[in-house]
């Protein structure tokens, strides 16, 4: 041998071919030739070190930032953990947050209900005065049997003339 001590033997463990011209990984850094030094030819553990593709998120399919030398998994796996916009159960969590506050009742609504004369959230079923025994208001002219129709700031009992109104148009 004239020259012995150029090139190198390739790192592959089944080639270990001595090459004049040997190529360094640049993610792994091993000697290989020109055979092996592909990624995918020498199986090479470093390749996410290098890899510059950006995941997205499975759910909300934003693109997540990886760092260099982090794990593209272990990012995106953070990603849905902490800063998902697209989980399903937090979304459902977050419109229905108006707990009607009538004793008993567990409904939720998508917005406030808020009652005239306590001033407290309740549910549809229980949004008028009488509903959920309101106890905002100390003069009830009408009793359980009349509703208020507010208009800007003056209040009618309407509810007693339908019906009388109605026994009228029915006795005859």
């Amino acid at each position: 041998m004239e020259f012995p001590d150029l090139g190198a033997h390739c790192s592959w463990p089944a080639c270990q071919r001595l090459d004049f011209l040997p190529l360094k990984c640049d993610a792994c850094e091993q000697i290989f030739c020109t055979d092996h030094i592909a990624y995918a030819q020498h199986d090479c553990t470093s390749v996410y070190k290098k890899d510059v593709q950006v995941p997205v998120c499975p759910l909300c399919n934003t693109p997540v930032p990886v760092r260099r030398g982090e794990m593209p998994d272990v990012v995106v796996g953070e990603h849905i953990d902490r800063d998902c916009k697209s989980d399903p159960a937090q979304r459902k969590r977050k419109i229905f947050t108006n707990k009607c506050l009538k004793p008993g009742c567990k409904q939720k609504e998508m917005m406030k209900v808020i009652c005239d004369q306590c001033h407290k959230n309740y549910c549809l079923k229980h949004r008028h005065p009488l509903d959920h025994d309101c106890s905002g208001s100390e003069n009830r002219q009408a009793g359980r049997g009349g509703a208020v129709c507010r208009m800007g700031d003056r209040e009618e009992w309407f509810l007693p003339v339908l019906v009388q109104g109605f026994r009228e148009r029915n006795s005859t």
